[in-house]
């Protein structure tokens, strides 16, 4: 099984609306070989946190790979790229 962890710093002042809708289309992501896949903005616990966050867990390497090629995540993530002012990534093995 792959895990995928995405976060985000988002720009000071972002598109709210914008990013709700972005949000929403993330979530009704449905790619094959998906096991699990939560999208989130930080709760504001700590000072310093990333603004949002995405965590998704994926059979196998193959399924991250056609989730990371899939056409509807990538327009979502060109429209989110302009909000965007730094993002980490990491995938691992569970």
């Amino acid at each position: 099984m792959i895990r995928n962890v995405v976060m985000m710093k988002l720009k000071p002042n972002y598109d709210a609306t914008l990013l709700d809708e972005l949000i929403d289309r993330l979530k009704r992501l449905c790619c094959p070989g998906t096991l699990s896949y939560t999208v989130g903005l930080d709760a504001g616990l700590r000072q310093g946190n990333w603004t949002l966050a995405i965590v998704a867990d994926f059979t196998d390497t193959s399924a991250y790979r056609a989730y990371d090629d899939d056409t509807r995540h990538n327009q979502i993530r060109a429209e989110l790229g302009p909000l965007i002012d730094e993002v980490a990534r990491a995938q691992f093995v569970l």
